[in-house]
């Protein structure tokens, strides 16, 4: 088989997938009574299709250019309306047709134009579910973009621009929602709660974003779930677990309904690490959007949610050669016991809309999110640390020959905590006259139960390791120590903690001219308000601290009448983070209400240049940013559990530059290349600026699709990633001054290979594949080169020259994957 030659020369890197170069228009097509309307006439200038009997239509158009759709029918007026979509973009768009006025002049709906103003960048969902990676789903293409970054790839967890974590939003249909509190390893997390099956629209926004989205001082994912208009099923089964969706609509059109259901297995991927282990990770969960039109002005829909974490792990044995060629050293250990973890979600959100007329639309929604989280652990690692056997031929090649360290572990958990957090915000949209008005006012009540019990005793050479930074020092065996044991780490605190929160924004937009330029403008202020209460154990409030918090931010957009066509941005403002119930709690586990927000000022310069190169379209689009921030929450990064230390003795600082190319590099496919530079340092209690824990400083990353010329329904999908080493190469209790140690660089690609059986271009009338819609089977390599990538080290003690050995933790080796997607 001869490939193009543009897999040949990204082979040297890798390769991926493609849709055709076309866009998609569908929706309903009603009359003035709300009835659907059938036997409508929806054409083109090259093509057409009519409306069923539910009022349903879908037709594809060329993307990248205006096309003009014409709608009759006839006892109807004609309504003409003209779209400029990108590739692979499902627009719905629901015309009203009306028996004896005039109809909507001709006009140009771009959505896409009005999220580059605002700095937004737009996924293709069909891309989401097609590339391949170990956590498939929206955040792992999010890894893709300049600016995003995460080193495990068992985490759906991403960092963007310097922040953690716990600095970015997440919003499905307009509503916030969470993850677990208590998880510490990427291999423990599972799904995400975004379901890429059920996904229509996804935005991100990596800083600047307006005052509508909430109080976090990273980003903003903005997911879309669709509005099914016909019966269709979709399900994707692999060696790491199966996922299903079903989606449809009442024969009066107005009811609807979309279903999903996950589960996932990680056995695969844990089974393929270094430990030897009896794994069960299984995780599962079930989705449902329910909408109901009662009328033309009002609908309301139900966002749900069930999920379910199960992680039970025992490992038995671990060996990790480390060192180099000429003095290479391995560590040895052997466990017992065992570990239960599982957490457990429920999250349900109601939402009316009423549109009240053309200009004023009206939202109320409440929503509810429980979960319940138990970590139990008790594992006892004994382990030797020593020179390792090199002669080749002998029978003990790469065993310990000779010990330089011994000793034994004990790790102890007893973690518990329940959460319920209740939301109910009231919102609206007021449009006219190319101004725009949007406000919000919403209230959220937090309430959680919480008990953290861990400790851990280490031995060594026959002592007991006393804690770090504590006097007087243990010197053994050195010197005598008469001194009591104590564990090397004792942590204990029960809390109960209820947060009360009011926020509110408001903002206003307008699009104008100036001569034969186009400017946008948007300006917002939102505030926050909020109390903490610790309570005692016969719920009388222990101690209460509370803040007020004012965020004004605005944004500027420029397109010149230039002949090259460029969009200038301009945005930024003043972001706080008011605490979250991790903000508050210490290493120790206690509490502190009187944490206050973290601030952050914001500036973000972008420019997007879109041209054409080999006839074919191609955007570049380029940030520069920074970031200046105060009262900043100090805290250490543990695989992907944060511990805060729940003060705000530090400032800090975040730039730099993020480039994205995108366009048919291959005609007829989507791909990219990201560049980013990032540089982020803190100080803490004014003893100087050193890196914070995601200062991860050069980013490349590629996501590239193809397919063979001679057999184009064999599709080649290659998302690469290359991040420079994060800081934590040094242990968790270590004085971060002290330690400035980084992880070697994260160097990654995953490869996907499939053959589409049934498309949309081929349908079968009968036969086995009659029945499929699309029908596709593949499979999938994970870190395609084998690359040794680490998250953290285990520190491990020389007892005769008292050094202290780094011992990577890998991460995943290569990993094969079979898959097959299918949908009716």
């Amino acid at each position: 088989m001869k490939f193009s030659r543009h897999i040949l020369v990204l082979l040297l890197l890798a390769t991926a997938f493609v849709s055709a170069q076309t866009a998609t228009v569908k929706g309903i097509i009603l009359d003035e009574n709300n009835n659907p309307v059938s036997d409508v006439s929806i054409t083109t200038a090259t093509s057409g299709t009519q409306s069923n009997v539910n009022g349903f239509y879908l037709i594809q158009i060329p993307s990248d250019q205006a096309v003009k759709l014409k709608f009759s029918h006839i006892s109807l007026k004609n309504i003409e309306v003209s779209f400029e979509l990108k590739n692979g973009e499902i627009m719905e768009f629901n015309p009203v047709m009306k028996i004896a006025v005039e109809q909507i002049a001709t006009v140009v709906v771009s959505s896409s134009r009005n999220k580059n103003v605002e700095g937004i960048t737009s996924l293709d969902p069909e891309t989401i579910r097609k590339i391949p990676g170990a956590n498939a789903g929206v955040e792992n293409l999010l890894m893709t973009l300049p600016g995003v970054s995460n080193n495990n790839e068992l985490s759906t967890q991403y960092n963007v621009r310097g922040g953690n974590f716990d600095e970015n939003l997440v919003y499905v249909n307009g509503i916030e929602v969470y993850r677990p509190f208590l998880i510490r390893s990427g291999q423990q997390e599972g799904l995400s709660f975004v379901n890429s099956d059920l996904v229509q629209n996804v935005d991100f926004s990596a800083g600047g974003f307006q005052a509508k989205y909430g109080d976090k001082l990273s980003s903003v994912l903005d997911i879309t779930y669709k509005r099914p208009f016909q019966f269709e099923a979709h399900a994707d089964i692999s060696l790491l677990g199966a996922q299903v969706s079903v989606e449809n609509m009442s024969k009066d059109s107005k009811f609807t309904a979309l279903v999903g259901a996950r589960y996932r297995d990680n056995s695969l991927l844990i089974n393929a690490k270094e430990t030897e282990t009896t794994v069960s990770p299984v995780f599962a969960d079930i989705q449902g959007l329910f909408t109901y039109r009662f009328t033309d002005k009002f609908q309301l829909s139900f966002l749900g949610n069930a999920s379910v974490n199960d992680y039970q792990f025992i490992p038995q044995a671990r060996q990790t050669n480390f060192g180099t060629i000429a003095d290479p050293k391995a560590l040895v250990i052997y466990y017992d016991g065992q570990e239960k973890d599982r957490y457990s979600t429920l999250f349900g959100a109601l939402k009316g809309t009423y549109l009240a007329n053309d200009h004023l639309t009206l939202n109320l929604t409440a929503s509810s999110y429980h979960t319940t989280e138990q970590e139990y652990f008790d594992i006892l690692a004994q382990y030797a640390l020593g020179d390792v056997n090199t002669n080749i031929g002998d029978e003990n090649l790469g065993q310990v020959e000779f010990t330089e360290g011994i000793g034994s572990q004990i790790n102890h958990g007893r973690n518990d905590l329940d959460a319920l957090i209740s939301n109910f915000e009231f919102n609206g949209s007021y449009t006219k006259n190319d101004n725009k008005i949007d406000w919000s006012v919403k209230y959220s009540n937090e309430d959680i139960r919480d008990r953290l019990v861990e400790w851990e005793v280490i031995d060594s050479a026959g002592f007991s390791i006393r804690p770090p930074k504590t006097s007087p020092i243990n010197e053994q065996p050195y010197a005598p120590y008469s001194g009591p044991i104590v564990p090397f780490e004792n942590i204990r605190s029960t809390n109960y903690t209820t947060i009360n929160r009011i926020q509110a924004y408001g903002q206003w937009s307008k699009k104008t001219d100036i001569g034969s330029s186009q400017l946008w403008l948007n300006a917002g202020l939102r505030a926050h308000l909020w109390e903490v209460k610790n309570k005692n154990n016969n719920g009388t409030v222990s101690e209460s601290a509370g803040q007020t918090v004012i965020s004004p931010r605005a944004q500027i957009a420029l397109k010149p009448d230039w002949e090259k066509d460029m969009v200038f941005r301009l945005s930024g403002g003043l972001y706080y983070q008011p605490p979250f119930y991790r903000e508050l709690r210490d290493s120790t586990g206690t509490v502190r209400p009187s944490v206050k927000a973290q601030k952050s000022f914001h500036v973000v310069f972008g420019n997007d240049y879109s041209f054409k190169m080999w006839d074919r379209p191609f955007k570049l689009t380029s940030e520069v940013y920074y970031k200046g921030l105060t009262d900043v929450n100090p805290y250490t990064l543990e695989n992907v559990r944060i511990r805060y230390r729940a003060t705000n003795n530090a400032k800090a600082y975040a730039y730099g530059l993020d480039l994205r190319l995108n366009g048919e590099f291959v005609p007829g496919t989507q791909s990219w290349f990201s560049f980013g530079y990032l540089k982020t340092e803190e100080n803490i209690e004014n003893r100087g600026y050193i890196s914070r824990p995601t200062d991860q400083r050069l980013k490349f990353a590629a996501l590239f699709q193809d397919y063979v010329p001679n057999v184009p329904n064999l599709k080649v999908y290659l998302n690469l990633v290359y991040n420079t080493g994060l800081p934590g190469g040094s242990p968790s209790y270590a004085d971060p001054y002290q330690y400035q140690n980084r992880l070697p660089d994260y160097k990654r690609g995953d490869l996907g290979l499939q053959y589409v059986l049934v498309d949309a271009d081929n349908q079968f009338d009968r036969g086995w594949k009659k029945p499929f819609k699309t029908l596709s089977i593949g499979f999938e390599i994970y870190n395609i080169f084998d690359v040794q990538n680490s998250i953290t080290n285990t520190w491990v003690r020389d007892v005769y020259t008292k050094r202290q050995y780094a011992i990577p933790n890998y991460l995943t080796p290569r990993v094969f994957n079979v898959r097959t997607t299918m949908s009716f």
